[in-house]
């Protein structure tokens, strides 16, 4: 299958704009003479002087990733348990970013399956600690150039992207009502409940 490495000059450089342009988008990793590929179907966006985004607090040594310019994945450990891969999403020095919520298993589902342990197609990258896990993302990514980098990056299109639906985010306590959350309709890799999604 080919695709091709998105630019960085495509990208926008406002969190919320990255957000919607990145569902139906690829999210590529080669491991181990291994490829996983998936269409990238749910995001969240994170904009500066957001109240529930890493980057409120100011730059620090843990958040650091989502002042770089955008492109760029910021990796944290969310909840004691798991990896969530983000993508940094405005000009350098500008905390914001993106949070990669699911992904649509294309190439390698093989790969995933071993990685997640499970054999449910549906289940192997629907939820960002999940879609982490799929792709083997873990902190040793963060900072890297998603638009560079030779085992981790982004892609366009491999298909046509569906509609793409908006709603508030997941699984937050401050902002709640900002409808900053995207994912492509009827597509059963989207995570959240249906009434979301139904949105």
């Amino acid at each position: 299958m080919r695709v091709r490495r998105l630019r960085r000059a495509e990208l926008p450089a406002d969190a919320a704009a990255l957000a919607k342009f990145l569902i139906g988008k690829t999210l590529i990793r080669d491991l181990a003479g291994n490829r996983i590929t998936g269409r990238i179907v749910e995001t969240e966006a994170y904009p500066p002087g957001d109240a529930s985004g890493h980057a409120f607090v100011g730059l620090t040594r843990r958040n650091r990733s989502l002042f770089l310019e955008r492109g760029h994945a910021y990796v944290y450990f969310g909840y004691g348990l798991h990896c969530l891969l983000n993508v940094s999403a405005e000009t350098a020095g500008t905390g914001a970013g993106v949070l990669l919520r699911a992904a649509e298993p294309v190439e390698g589902s093989d790969v995933m399956e071993q990685n997640r342990r499970t054999t449910r197609m549906t289940d192997l990258a629907r939820g960002p600690a999940r879609l982490a896990e799929a792709f083997a993302v873990d902190l040793s990514f963060d900072g890297i150039d998603l638009i560079t980098d030779p085992t981790l990056w982004l892609a366009g299109e491999i298909r046509p992207t569906g509609d793409i639906g908006r709603s508030v985010r997941i699984g937050i306590t401050k902002a709640v009502d900002r409808k900053l959350r995207y994912f492509e309709r009827d597509n059963r890799h989207v995570s959240g409940p249906k009434w979301l999604n139904d949105s």
